[in-house]
């Protein structure tokens, strides 16, 4: 499901409606749980969740004039997706998440290297993902993204 948006608002207007509102919570849900300093812009057609150029210059290694990638959300053909490149990038992270998500949900977890996929919107597990995105700091991001570019 790719939808043409240049803000988030944008993006959540063109939402059918029983995605909408697990969008709109989510989206909730990381602007009041994610450290500061992460800007939410579009991209690659999804509401992201990035390192501004101005905290970290260097940008994305593949492509530089992008601001760093974080945390992705999307509404894609089957399900609601989140995209958390710390949960790709930090072993420790990952494994946090995947024990704690059957105390937070009944639904089977269905995870790819970064992504979480939701089927069913009822089944995000709101308190869960902001206690996720409180996990890491912009600090300790570009700490993580860096050992791993060296790798």
């Amino acid at each position: 499901m790719q939808i043409k948006a240049t803000t988030p608002e944008q993006y959540t207007a063109q939402l059918p409606d029983e995605r909408k509102t697990a969008i709109e919570i989510l989206r909730k849900t990381i602007q009041e749980n994610l450290p500061e300093g992460y800007e939410e812009i579009i991209d690659y057609g999804m509401i992201a969740y990035v390192v501004p150029h101005s905290i970290y210059p260097k940008g994305y290694h593949c492509n530089p004039k992008q601001a760093l990638p974080f945390m992705y959300i999307a509404s894609q053909k089957n399900f609601i997706a989140i995209y958390h490149m710390g949960l790709y990038a930090n072993p420790a992270l990952l494994s946090w998440f995947t024990t704690e998500y059957p105390l937070y949900s009944t639904a089977k977890l269905d995870i790819g290297k970064s992504c979480i996929r939701f089927k069913k919107p009822e089944n995000i597990p709101f308190d869960l993902i902001a206690a996720l995105c409180r996990k890491m700091t912009i600090d300790d991001w570009i700490k993580c993204y860096e050992s791993n570019l060296k790798k």
